[in-house]
């Protein structure tokens, strides 16, 4: 039997098989790195592309679950359960001040973190806390009722925006105006209070006082005053030991009544950018708080 003849290349074409299109953007990359082995050329535009194109899952995990809470409030305040949503917005600022700093020591910030993060905070921390008081006592008093819970949305609005235009601006160690997080647990805070004490909602007090401090709360946060940040305290670095008591004595007092504890803390931070305010007024010095312009 007669031997098959072998099959002769076709001329012009390359016997290597064409690579795939979507390895396209990889090579394209990997040509103007300075890698030598084609290998490491493909992993490398690999690393390129997935940082252009993808997000970080870890610290938007975080603001997701923030932003979660914040809804969560809003539902059970809608199905008459105000404890339960003051408590979920405590935990979103648990979680949002834990995105952030697990952000900065994964070294996994972002331009989509932040403007996630800005958004997130205008639910949980705007929008959230406003209804919540409104359904809550608000709307007893008519017309005062919605416009105090717009004052203090359209106050945390208005802060948010400023703080994201003000970064590199301003002292870091303080912060111009009270801090949306912070405004957030005064109102939830003092729904807490009140429904866990079971205060009766007939007492004509009641509403204006809850008037009152949601004005305070979205007013304060456009103000210029100073409120201590706490981002020059660096857990990395060792303290003494009378400071891990201080942690464990608040822990203790946190925990023998949580709505009253919680709330006193932030009515007195709520106060201290005030006081601190004043003390720099009579010493003449400037506010470090306050945004300086740019030399053109």
């Amino acid at each position: 039997m007669a031997a098959l003849k072998p099959r002769r290349p076709r001329i012009g074409k390359s016997p290597l098989p064409r690579a795939f299109r979507r390895n396209k953007i990889f090579a394209d990359a990997a040509s103007q790195s300075s890698v030598s082995a084609p290998a490491e050329n493909r992993r490398f535009a690999r690393q390129q592309f997935l940082r252009r194109r993808g997000i970080y899952l870890l610290p938007n995990a975080f603001t997701t679950a923030a932003l979660f809470c914040g809804f969560f409030a809003v539902v059970q305040a809608m199905n008459v359960r105000f404890e339960i949503a003051a408590i979920a917005i405590f935990v979103a600022m648990v979680l949002d001040g834990m995105d952030g700093r697990v952000a900065r020591m994964t070294h996994t910030q972002s331009a989509f973190g932040e403007q996630f993060d800005s958004l997130s905070d205008m639910v949980s921390f705007g929008v959230a806390p406003a209804l919540v008081m409104y359904e809550w006592v608000l709307k007893d008093l008519g017309r005062w009722g919605w416009l105090a819970a717009f004052v203090y949305c359209s106050g945390a609005a208005l802060r948010l925006a400023r703080f994201n235009t003000n970064i590199g601006v301003v002292d870091k160690r303080f912060f111009q105006g009270l801090p949306s997080p912070a405004a957030a647990a005064l109102i939830a805070g003092f729904v807490w209070l009140a429904t866990d004490n079971r205060v009766p909602l007939k007492l004509v007090w009641l509403p204006w006082v809850a008037f009152a401090l949601t004005v305070y709360a979205g007013v304060t946060m456009v103000s210029n005053a100073p409120f201590y940040s706490g981002k020059a305290l660096d857990v990395r670095h060792r303290v003494p030991f009378a400071a891990i008591l201080l942690v464990v004595v608040a822990f203790v007092l946190v925990s023998s009544d949580p709505p009253l504890m919680l709330f006193g803390l932030f009515v007195l931070y709520g106060l201290s950018g005030y006081a601190f305010w004043g003390y720099l007024a009579l010493r003449r010095r400037d506010n470090p708080a306050r945004s300086v312009p740019h030399d053109r």
